[in-house]
């Protein structure tokens, strides 16, 4: 039985709310890399009303793997990872959820495999959608914090400077470059580029 790390990847959710007036606020960072995924794949993600979001088929790697960005609002995205999850019999050590990450400066990127939830509402729905495994891969892309935690709420919630912002598009096309490594099982090697990088 192969360990929860060397499991292949098999569906990438991005983490964010719908709708124009948050598609550029920090906490859509997971939709901005699916999205630019999608691009690098050559495909376009398309809404599908029994996922709760929007979705594309890829071949990466030589594997089959399904994009996911729910169109549910961030606290319910366990919604859709749950529906997808389900329908096509992914176990969660085989889903890489990607997010925002206040703990990191701008234009840093960490993989890791399970763990809390570290206050993130889209996690945690997750987590509970799952039926409370954690086990599954995540890609941390940092947003800064405001230095005020009685701020966090309104800070995700609001555009990065144009300079933070470059950092975030520059740590995202790494992410992209290194996603095939990330998913096939072997991660290590995708780890330490994506570890040493810094936009």
């Amino acid at each position: 039985m192969a360990k929860p790390s060397e499991q292949p990847v098999r569906l990438v959710v991005g983490l964010g709310n719908p709708g124009s007036q948050y598609e550029d606020t920090r906490h859509n960072a997971g939709f901005w890399y699916v999205e630019q995924l999608a691009r690098s794949c050559g495909v376009v993600l398309q809404p599908e009303k029994k996922f709760f979001g929007e979705t594309a088929r890829v071949q990466i790697g030589g594997q089959e793997v399904r994009l996911l960005n729910p169109s549910t609002f961030m606290n319910r995205s366990g919604q859709a990872v749950g529906a997808m999850a389900t329908f096509f019999k992914i176990p969660p050590e085989s889903i890489l959820v990607v997010h925002d990450e206040l703990d990191l400066p701008p234009g840093i990127g960490r993989l890791k495999q399970g763990g809390g939830h570290g206050g993130h509402n889209g996690l945690r729905d997750i987590i509970s959608a799952l039926g409370n495994n954690r086990e599954f891969l995540r890609l941390r892309l940092g947003i800064g914090h405001p230095g005020n935690s009685k701020d966090v709420a309104n800070y995700v919630l609001t555009k990065p400077s144009v300079a933070d912002r470059q950092k975030i598009d520059s740590v995202i096309d790494e992410s992209v470059r290194i996603t095939p490594e990330a998913l096939n099982g072997k991660r290590s090697k995708a780890i330490q580029e994506l570890h040493t990088f810094s936009a």
